[in-house]
Parts: C-alpha cells; structure tokens; sequence
C-alpha cells in the first residue's frame, strides 16, 4: 500500500480497560465496496456525517483481504482555512520511497512537477518550457501526477474527507474521472452537510465514462441495537443494558465517535458498572453524560499528564499532519517528555500516526475542540511557534504559514506568506484560494497603502460569491485612504482600486468619482491610466456621448503601448462600451479578442468582455449572435469556477429570452436569479424586469407594476439609464392599459430626456414608442412628431436593427393618429417584419396587431381579421394572456369565430415556425452552415439540423436558398441592404 500503514483497528490493545471498537453495522457497506473494486477504473462515493464511520470503514477494506489486493494511495484533506493546492495528493504521495521514485522512468512531463516535489528534483526530469496560459499549466501538471501514479502502479485512489479538499485536488479527480482507458479507481468520502450547493461531486459521477462500474455508500447512523453492539464490543464484548443502550443512543445519536468517547469517558469515570454478566449505568442523577463530542474530549484530555496535553495543543494548533521532530519543536518539551507525551496520546487514541514519521489528530473534532478551549494568550505563542518551524521546511507551507503567523498576530509575515499562497494558487489557476487568501489579509489585517494596491489588483473579482467580498475590499480600502495617504502616486493608485472594486460593485456614480479623483497622478507607465479611460468612457450616467466615445478613444491611443494582456483588458472593456453607444466600430474591436487566456488575469477579462459584448448584441438586436457570445461567457464562467459571472450570464440570457420568445420555464428562471444573493442588488434588476414583464404579459398589472418599479428604482440608483429606459417603456404601457395616460406621459420624460441628451438613441428602442403613444394619447401630436424625428436622426445610417424596426412602429404610431390608416398598416407591417426577423416574437405580433386594426379602419375588413386571426394563434402560443383575451374580443365584436384559448401547458406551433426555428432560419439565411448555427445558438449540430428540416417542412422548399428568398418573401428577415428605418 503506498501512503500509509493502516492497521485493522479492532486489533488494539485495550487502554483503561476499554478496548478499541469493533466495526458495528457496516457489514453491507463494507461487502459492497469489496465488490464493485473488484471492477477497473470504478468509482465509489462514500457520504456521511462528522464521526458516522467513513474513515474507519476505508481503513477496515484497505486492511482486509480485498483491499490488500490493491496498489493503493490514500490522501487525507485536512480541513485548512485556505486548503493548499493539491496538498493532499503531495502528502501522500510524499510518503513513497524517493529512490522507487527514481527508478520509475518517467517522461520529461514529470518535470512539472518539480514545484510540487522539490525534494524530489534530483530524480525528476527538467522544468518544461512554461505553458502558455494557467489553465495549460494546471492540465500538464495533473497529466504529470496521472502519470506519476501510472508508473507507481496504483490502482486505488483513496480521497477522504474530500469536503475540505482544495480546488485543485477536486480538478484532479475530475480529471482522472474522465480519462480515457484504464485508470485507478477512485474512492472520495465526503460530509455532505459540508457542500450543500457545491455541485463537483455530481460533475465527478457526470463525467465517469461509461464502461466504468460506480457505488455510491450512505452512511447513517447507528440505530439502537448496533449502538448497543458497539458499546458491547469496547467493553469485553459483555452484554450492556437495553436502558444503558436506550441512554447512550439517546444522547450520542448514534454516531460512531460520540459512542466510542462517552464509552471511554463513563469508563473512566466509573460510571459503568458491570453486573449480571452485562454493564449498566449509574442512575442518572448520579452522573452526567456529555451531551457533545467536544465536552467527552476535553473531559478525556484533561486527566492525561502536562506533557500529553502540551503535545496535543501543539498538534492542534497545527491542524495538518505533522512530521513528529517538528512537533517536538513547537511544544517546546524535553526531547523524553515529547516522546513520553506523543506515546501516550497516540496510546489514548487522539493522536495517530501517519507515514513518515508524520502525526495528526484521529479525528478532527477531536482536535478542534483541544483547539478551542487553548487560552487566548496561549494559542497566539503556539502559532508564533509554530509559523516559526515551519519557516524552516523546504518547501514552506506557505498557506500554513499565512494561518499560523495570522494567529499569531504577526501582520507583516501574514501578509508576506498569504501574498506568496496567493501567488501560488494563481499560478495553478486556484482563484477561489488566491481570492480568499488575499481577501482575508486585506480585510483583517494591517496593510500599508502601497502595498494594498499591489494586493488589491491581484484579487480575483470573479471568484467572490455575492456582494459582500467586494463591500470589505471598498472599506478596507477607504479606511486607508480616510488615514491619509502622503504620497500622491500611492493616493491615485489607491484610489484607482478602489473604483475597479466599486465599478465590479456596480457602484458606478463613486467608481467614476474615485478614477477622475486619481487620473492625473496615475502613472503613466502603467496601464492604470487606459484602464481609468476605459471605464469613464462606459456609458453610465447623463453625460453625453461624445464625452464617453472622448474616453474610449484616449483608452485606445494610450493602450497601444501597454503590453498585450493590459491591451487585450483594455479592448475587453472597449467594445462593449462603443456597442452600448450605438457605435459600430464595438463589432471590430469585439472580434479581437480571443476566447483563449493567457494568463489568469485574462480569463475573468475575456469571461467579462464576452458577457458584455452579448448584451451590446441584444441591446442592438442582433439576437442570435447575442446567444453565440452568452453562450462562450457562460461555458467559461463554468470552466474557470467564476460563480457571480454565470450567474450575470444567466441573467442576460433571461433577457434575451425574454426577447426571443422562450418563455417556457422563463418565470421561474427570473424568479430565481431575482431573489439570489450571489447578485448585486443592481445584477438582480434584470430577472426583476423580466418577472414584471412576464406578469403583464399574463395580465397581473398590479404584481408587473410592483416589479418593474422596483427595476426603474434600483436602475436609476446606479445610473444604467438604458435599463431604467426599457424598463419605464414597460411601465408605459401598464399605465396605458389601465387607462392612466397623464402618468404615462410623467414616468416617460426623464428617461426620455436622458436619451436625448446623451445622444444615444439605441436606449430608445423601447422608451420612445412607448412615450409616442402617451403623447398621442393626451393628443400632444406635434410633440410625438418631434420625438420620432429625433429618435430616426439619432440612429443616423447605424445598423441597429432593434431601434430601427421601433422607428417604423413609431411613424405607423403618428400615421394612425393622423387618420392615414392605409399607410399606418404599411408601416406596421414592415414593423412586424423587422421585429420577427430578430426575431422578436412578441414585438412582431403586437405590430401585426396594430397592423390589422388600421386594414380593418381602412376598409380592408376580411384582411385584417385574417390577420389579427394569424395574431391570435402567435400570442397563445408565448403565451400572452392579457393580449390573447384583447384580440380574441376585437374578433368576436367582428363576429368572427375564436378557437378556444390555450392556457397552458406545451403545445406544438403547427405550420408556423417555432421561435427556436425561426432564430435557425434567420442565422441560415444569412449564409451560415448548420454546425456555424450551432455554435453561434449553442444546441447540437443534429438539434440544427432537426430544426432546419421542420422549418423548410413547414415553409414548402426543399433547398436553403429557397428557404432564404421564402424567408425574406414572408418577412421573417429582411432583404440584404433593405434599410427598416424610414
């Protein structure tokens, strides 16, 4: 067995009369776990709660017959505040033979592996070339390990107490999950109470392949009787009372460890007592059973001698396995009172001993409860001690020293060693750990204004789940500032951070407040400056234009002499800003940058860039290619574990498919992200608009108001006046249903004002329809006239499709209130055409509804109620219920005959296309081939291929460029060149 020594437990001399436990109730488990590792490459999960067995039931089948048949490699996780990367493989693997080592031939890969293993360097091939990205990095390293345990011949990975593994241990399994041909098995015991919401067990099982056998093991606890049994087997195997057995599962709930301590501890206590051949209790009020683990601890540590229990704080306050020459160190004894004390603590059962010389608690409970009752002044000089020792280990344990010397109180060593961690775990693309670390020693700690800065650009903003991360950074930061900072350039660099946190905070009033403030002191040698131009020249706020594309474009010039991962940030944050001003030359700048990092800085750049860039594709209404973006920043959130980021995603995609017509599932979707705490509060008034724009849809007004109130609200807070500018347009149109014309006309003229003067009329794609018609409806005619001509100047020659098909509803809007109902028809029928070429569903109905109502006051009675018919069968099918119910009246008062409407429930679309369908036609009437359409709407190339053939089905051709000119003929696209704007 490679590791570990792991003698069967139940062989154990008896200490105070009390004999180690037998293993009770496990029988099952354990003949299944037999059974399934007779199977190659299989997987096996073992779940269960602190003390119910896992460890003891691993080390029953690694002693057994069938375990000793198995090359076997067990790694312990110990529960780290910042868990090391892949520390517990290393550990494990430390304890091989370093000259079996030497002799295993291995390929010049293994030489990643040197940072890992440097006492092993002499017999490991040479350092690689570095890898050109940190993801690349950490994919050779892992193939480095896989190979290592190849040549050692291990075919059974053991992995316990894998809830406090690290990020890159748990990559590792994923990684040998997935291989192809024959790899070891693996065996991963768990606590689940300890990853509620952590789904990388489910990906571990997901990405099995097929052919390999898998078990999962549920350990519960005892019951009764097998709590009894257990008692039994520690004492003699000697009966004990059904009332003794009544009270000890009582009060230990049957777990495993709680019954082995109380057992002892009643012992030792004499509160047992045998007669009749059996052991009973006292009577109850003549003792007292503690009630928790911890107490059965303490009460067992407190009766061994001075030196036993100052070996237990030390190894306490070390937390991790421990080589037994560097323990001695810390406790500080005589060299015959260590060895007397470690004998003695191993003998009682709380000390174990590993591999290698090396030491730890049996159970972690155990020693936390040691831990936690070390006097104050005490635990601080443990932890001075301690760090102290280990600074002289080769390789430093630097996650280990940042802890010890943050107990210790010793800020400057903390710092230094959680910066290095940090730097470390970055290197390996651990964000989560580097996120942490660096969080924790800026928050806590004492950290110098310059080096805050420093500390503050190396934190990983993507890793944080929720708001609260980044509301410490800001404090931590102005708190330093508010002391006063001497230096100028310190100042401005200070500041500067303290705006990258308050604009990933969506703060973005104070981020541009703090980068104005420290602009002119930057350093210009840096990248700080373009980075500080880039992000004023997003447009947020009232300023116009002109002044953000001012910003944009000084970014761009000073860029050009920055290295390229500070110009890839640069462009990243570029694009999308000029996409969000109606700005064409976004769509080049978005075509540099890659989907590939370079480094790990790069990755939450171009996840963000990629996000950003989609919803600047949807704002223009190009959707299809919209999806394509979401769905790579959605595939790398997941890749690089950037929780908030997916989750900004989603919330997107909500958006898109609001747009798009994919309702089903839509509500419960927005609902979700709307209540979220991983959101900032400004990120949740996306699904929040959406839930309220579903709600009128279904015609709950009072609910869609209540909602889309409180998306204008939080909006308007962080001015994303295109948000409050579509999110009012909804408001509009309550207020308008309901009759409220006047308020309709209020709420719309601020928002409306602020396009206008910003000169970015892309925002007005829903808002000024939306005003045109309260304008119209107060008869401010002249006024509406004003706005629509404003509203098609402002997009001048843009392709904006979205806002252009909205100016056609807005000219049909003032043609039907002048009376020219034949040209209104026209134009909302070009309108709807527009709107479905997106496609925009929802849009191109209520266009073809406006559009049948003016054929029938025109005259043309037969047409628009075939067509308002047509409108019907497209609104039941969102569903619509609110409009479905108006149309479906204006046809009866027409005396035409209505189909029953749908409620609910899944239905098929007919003859007509399905919104999935017509977002497939329109990409392949542009040109693209299945598998382009695939990628860019992120289905399967066969659910294109599917869908293609259903929609030349249903359109009666039998070629793709039959299906284009069909396509433009019926108004699903619109012809190459056709302008919709005027």
């Amino acid at each position: 067995m490679v590791g570990e020594d792991s003698p069967r437990r139940g062989a154990a001399e008896p200490v105070d009369g009390v004999a180690a436990p037998l293993l009770i109730g496990r029988e099952e488990e354990l003949a299944r776990l037999e059974r399934v590792l007779t199977n190659p490459s299989a997987l096996v999960l073992i779940e269960g709660e602190a003390g119910v067995g896992k460890s003891r039931l691993l080390e029953e089948f690694l002693a057994s017959p069938a375990g000793g048949a198995h090359r076997a490699l067990t790694a312990v996780c110990p529960p780290l505040r910042e868990p090391y990367t892949l520390g517990p493989i290393v550990d494990a693997l430390l304890a091989t033979d370093v000259d079996a080592v030497a002799n295993l031939g291995l390929s010049g890969l293994a030489g990643a592996l040197r940072p890992l293993f440097p006492e092993w360097a002499e017999h490991l091939p040479p350092a690689p070339e570095p890898a050109g990205d940190a993801s690349a990095a950490r994919h050779r390293v892992l193939r480095a390990l896989a190979e290592l345990l190849d040549r050692l011949g291990v075919d059974l990975l053991v992995v316990d107490d894998a809830q406090w593994s690290d990020d890159a241990t748990r990559e590792f399994l994923l990684f040998l999950a997935e291989r192809h041909g024959r790899g070891p098995s693996l065996v991963v015991a768990y606590r689940p109470e300890d990853l509620v919401g952590d789904p990388w067990l489910l990906r571990l099982s997901g990405r099995l392949r097929p052919h390999r056998a898998r078990l999962r093991v549920v350990l519960d606890p005892l019951d009764e009787a097998e709590t009894a049994a257990l008692a039994s087997s520690m004492l003699a195997n000697q009966r004990v009372s059904g009332e003794f057995a009544q009270h000890l599962h009582a009060r230990t709930e049957g777990v495993p460890l709680a019954v082995e301590e109380c057992v002892r501890l009643m012992a030792r206590r004499g509160d047992l007592v045998r007669r009749d051949q059996g052991w009973k209790r006292l009577p109850l009020d003549e003792i007292v059973v503690p009630p928790t683990v911890r107490d059965t601890v303490l009460e067992h540590a407190g009766r061994l001698d001075g030196s036993t229990r100052a070996v237990l704080r030390a190894a306490a306050v070390v937390a991790d396995p421990v080589a037994e020459h560097l323990l001695w160190r810390i406790s500080e004894l005589p060299p015959d009172e260590f060895a007397a004390g470690l004998a003695e603590a191993v003998a009682r059962r709380l000390l174990h001993r590993r591999g290698h010389l090396r030491v730890s608690f049996r159970h972690v409970l155990a020693g936390r409860a040691i831990y936690d009752a070390i006097d104050e002044r005490d635990r601080r000089s443990l932890h001075e001690r301690a760090g102290r020792v280990l600074e002289t280990v080769t390789p430093r344990p630097l996650a280990q020293l940042a802890r010890h010397f943050r107990q210790a109180g010793d800020g400057e060593r903390w710092g230094r060693y959680a910066e290095l961690s940090a730097d470390v775990a970055l290197q390996t693309g651990d964000e989560t750990t580097a996120g942490a670390l660096l969080h924790d020693v800026l928050t806590n700690g004492d950290v110098p204004a310059e080096q805050m800065c420093a500390l503050v650009e190396k934190v990983p903003f993507g890793s944080f789940t929720g708001p609260g991360r980044l509301r410490d950074l800001a404090a931590a930061v102005r708190r330093v500032l508010d002391r006063g900072v001497p230096d100028p350039a310190v100042e401005a660099s200070l500041r500067f951070q303290l705006a990258r946190i308050l604009n990933d905070m969506e703060e973005f009033d104070e981020a541009h407040a703090e980068l104005e403030r420290a602009l002119p002191h930057l350093d210009r040698r840096r990248a700080a400056p373009a980075v500080a131009m880039m992000l004023l020249g997003w447009p947020r706020g009232r300023s116009p234009a002109a002044r953000h594309l001012t910003w944009l474009d000084r970014a761009a010039e000073f860029a050009r002499s920055l290295e390229p991962s500070d110009r890839l940030r640069v462009a990243a944050g570029r694009a999308p800003a000029l996409l969000q001003l109606g700005d064409e030359r976004g769509w080049a700048e978005a075509a540099q940058i890659p989907q590939a990092a370079r480094t790990v800085r790069d990755r939450r750049i171009i996840t963000v860039g990629y996000l950003n860039i989609g919803d600047g594709a949807m704002r223009w209404g190009r959707y299809a290619e919209a999806g394509g973006w979401l769905a790579t920043a959605r595939r790398l959130a997941i890749e690089y574990e950037q929780v908030r980021i997916r989750d900004l995603v989603d919330s997107t995609q909500l958006h898109l498919d609001w747009f798009t017509g994919a309702w089903d599932g839509l509500a419960a979707r927005a609902a979700t992200l709307a209540n979220t705490d991983d959101l900032h509060p400004v990120s949740r008034v996306e699904p929040i608009m959406v839930s309220g724009l579903l709600r009128m849809a279904a015609g709950d007004l009072v609910q869609a108001a209540r909602e889309i109130e409180r998306a204008v609200a939080g909006a308007r807070d962080a001015g994303a006046w295109d948000t409050v500018a579509e999110a009012v347009a909804t408001l509009v149109q309550i207020r308008l249903r309901e009759g409220r014309p006047g308020e309709a006309l209020t709420i719309s003229r601020d928002p409306c004002e602020v396009v206008a003067e910003k000169g970015v009329w892309l925002w007005g794609t829903d808002v000024v329809p939306a005003r045109v018609q309260a304008l119209l409806a107060v008869g401010a005619a002249a006024q509406a006239q004003d706005l629509v001509d404003a509203f098609a100047r402002g997009l001048r020659d843009g392709r904006l499709p979205a806002p252009r098909a909205a100016v056609l509803d807005c000219r049909g809007l003032l043609a039907e209130a002048a009376g020219d109902y034949t040209s209104a028809a026209g134009l909302f029928g070009r309108a709807a055409a527009a709107w479905a070429a997106l496609p925009r569903p929802y849009g191109a109905a209520l266009s073809r509804e406006r559009q049948a109502g003016c054929l029938i006051r025109a005259g043309a009675v037969p047409e628009g109620l075939d067509l308002l018919t047509d409108v019907l069968g497209g609104l039941s099918s969102l569903p619509a219920r609110l409009d479905v119910d108006r149309v479906a009246r204006t046809l009866r008062a027409h005396g035409r005959p209505v189909p029953r409407v749908w409620r609910g429930g899944r239905k098929g679309y007919g003859s007509d296309l399905s919104p999935r369908e017509r977002e497939v036609v329109v990409l392949a009437a542009e040109g693209r081939t299945n598998r382009e359409i695939a990628d860019a709407l992120h289905r399967s190339h066969h659910t294109v291929a599917s869908q293609m053939k259903s929609a030349m089905r249903k359109l009666g051709v039998s070629s793709r460029a039959a299906l284009t000119a069909r396509a433009i003929g019926t108004g699903l696209v619109c012809e190459p060149g056709a302008d919709s704007g005027d």
